[in-house]
């Protein structure tokens, strides 16, 4: 089919270029022999008077005129998809749909089993991809490559609906025979312990508790470097070391592992880990239900107020002797993408 003399499918064709960045890996993607492919990038340049990618290795690299085509053409590709091709009402019994979703192994643990016992009861038939967080995780949902993103609020951007899921807040975990560790952690001691400390790939945005120390200047004894908040409990276990964690997390691991909660000695702020989807997705019927699960799930959470007395019914925070503590209202928030 043509529309002003170009043939439609060929966008089908720019999409998955702009995708892959491969013409091989591109022509899988939507079923064309690599002959094919090239001569259906041959019709592209032509059309568009470009050559709109150049070879670097085995990798395409987009011309500028190739990057302002991709957003649009994604966009009109989806708005098919969602309008025309997926009208059919959506029955959760019968469906067969995948959702896409990025979130941490934390939420993971401590939420999201929740989700898949409950859909295995109720949709037996759909199914889910969960993935690791990404930095690029708002062109991710520009694109449609995910169907929801999960994460702390403050770190999200403000180009897609979202929805709070459950408060979460940071406190000082070490092992139960760790007789380093005292009941009241004062900031010395904070900082003097060898720590094990998480960093992501999200290297613009740092941690809450990162954040705060280096807008004080320091630096805290950082002895093992992990990639996940599920890798730090073994790394605690028998020794003297402490690492901060999301307090649901650890009463997860308490379960397994001999685990002690300390209050934080720096006054950090709570937090929310809230649902993300795409804008174009908000009438989309699968994706409203998956939405109504997800915050019907997370009311059962638990009110922020009792994980609070938790930790205040273990000890006692002994910030205001600290001159070095702030308020949780001084501490910037982390920049949206």
């Amino acid at each position: 089919m043509r529309f002003k003399g170009l043939d439609l499918n060929l966008l089908v064709v720019l999409d998955s270029l702009m995708t892959a960045r491969n013409l091989t890996a591109a022509a899988r993607s939507i079923n064309l022999s690599q002959p094919a492919m090239s001569a259906a990038v041959a019709r592209l340049r032509a059309y568009f008077g470009d050559e709109l990618f150049t070879m670097r290795g085995r990798t395409l690299v987009p011309t500028p005129r190739a990057e302002s085509l991709a957003s649009p053409v994604r966009k009109a590709l989806l708005d098919i998809q969602l309008s025309i091709i997926a009208r059919d009402k959506f029955n959760p019994a019968e469906s067969c749909r995948r959702f896409r979703i990025s979130l941490s192994d934390c939420v993971t643990l401590i939420f999201f089993r929740q989700i898949v016992d409950r859909v295995a009861r109720d949709a037996p038939a759909v199914s889910f991809e969960l993935l690791p967080l990404r930095e690029d995780h708002d062109e991710l949902l520009r694109r449609g490559e995910i169907d929801f993103l999960i994460m702390p609020e403050p770190f999200m951007s403000s180009a897609h609906p979202r929805a709070a899921l459950f408060g979460e807040r940071l406190v000082c975990a070490g092992c139960r025979t760790n007789k380093r560790l005292p009941h009241r952690l004062t900031f010395e001691e904070y900082m003097s312990l060898g720590q094990v400390a998480v960093r992501w790939n999200l290297a613009h945005n740092p941690s809450i508790e990162e954040q705060f120390l280096l807008q004080h200047g320091l630096k805290r004894r950082i002895d093992i470097v992990v990639q996940s908040f599920c890798m730090i409990p073994p790394m605690l276990s028998g020794t003297d070391r402490i690492g901060v964690m999301p307090l649901r997390l650890v009463k997860h691991f308490e379960k397994a592992t001999p685990l002690r909660i300390v209050d934080l000695p720096l006054s950090l702020p709570a937090f929310t880990e809230a649902v993300q989807w795409p804008a174009f997705h908000n009438a989309d019927p699968a994706s409203i239900w998956m939405r109504e699960i997800l915050l019907q799930e997370s009311s059962r959470m638990g009110s922020w107020g009792e994980e609070r007395q938790i930790v205040k019914s273990l000890l006692s925070s002994n910030l205001r002797s600290d001159p070095l503590s702030i308020k949780a209202s001084q501490l910037a928030e982390p920049r949206s993408s």
